[in-house]
């Protein structure tokens, strides 16, 4: 008797160590699985793509927030009824985790619509390679608006922006430029806004051009070429007036006082010198 408890007893004890072993052996297997898993997965995982223009603006968030609160309070408070949250988050949704070279007109659709707004009547000032000045003349003069004066050129002007598939979807090392891809985040917006900007023009348009280019003040490839004037409405535009602007040293124009403001020295902006000397 004594000997069958003896064998049974180690029986047990080799049963017992058997699954020991077994047990060990599994947690092995189960972590060395997961450390090949885990170095295959960071070493497909995608990484940002690389392009030649600045990425994404840093506090982009805050940065649209402000500027439509600041736009809708202050500048125009007539469109206090306007939802600054639903215009960051449809912009959002526009390029977050997506190709920036896949972005399309139906990606921005939804913030169009929530951005736009009325643009008066004989307000509207178009303009191309003058954006220096076009802009200086429309803060000095509250006469006429640019696409950069309303809720949607107001929020993005100067500002950057685009995604990717990889985390955290938004690029903030590079953007693609035009010349890399046309369906680029920044074209496919500016486009979009340029053509609701043009369509909602009515009564007399004014136009900036620059007439020192040596190809010429309009160019059909320009976005005022190619896209605002063939969108303008005949039908609500009874007149285009031009404004063919030079550099200083050019013929007067009624927008030299404010090239004058920043070469106050040149000899075009010597208006009295004549008049002051003594005979």
């Amino acid at each position: 008797m004594p000997l069958q408890h003896s064998s049974a007893r180690t029986w047990q004890r080799t049963v017992l160590l058997a699954g020991v072993v077994v047990l060990l052996v599994s947690l092995v297997v189960a972590i060395i699985l997961a450390s090949v898993l885990t170095r295959g997965k960071q070493e497909i995982s995608p990484k940002m793509l690389k392009w030649k223009d600045r990425g994404t603006t840093r506090n982009l968030q805050e940065v649209i927030l402000g500027r439509c609160y600041s736009y809708v309070t202050a500048r125009h408070p007539e469109l206090g009824d306007k939802d600054c949250l639903k215009i960051w988050e449809s912009l959002k949704h526009a390029f977050i985790y997506k190709n920036p070279c896949n972005i399309t007109t139906e990606d921005y659709q939804p913030l169009m619509e929530l951005a736009s707004h009325p643009i008066p009547c004989n307000k509207s000032l178009f303009w191309s390679k003058t954006n220096d000045l076009v802009h200086r003349y429309t803060k000095s003069n509250h006469n006429f608006l640019t696409l950069e004066d309303t809720l949607l050129g107001y929020m993005a002007d100067r500002v950057s922006w685009c995604g990717d598939p990889a985390v955290p979807g938004i690029n903030y090392e590079s953007c693609p430029k035009r010349s890399e891809c046309e369906s680029n985040p920044s074209s496919v917006f500016w486009k979009m806004a340029s053509k609701m900007f043009a369509e909602a023009a009515c009564g007399v348009v004014q136009v900036m051009l620059n007439g020192s280019i040596e190809a010429g003040a309009f160019r059909s490839s320009s976005i005022f070429g190619s896209i605002e004037i063939s969108n303008l409405n005949p039908d609500k535009v009874s007149a285009v007036q031009i404004w063919l602007m030079h550099d200083i040293g050019g013929p007067q124009r009624p927008v030299q006082l404010l090239q004058c403001v920043n070469n106050p020295d040149h000899a075009d902006c010597r208006l009295c010198s004549s008049n002051t000397e003594t005979p």
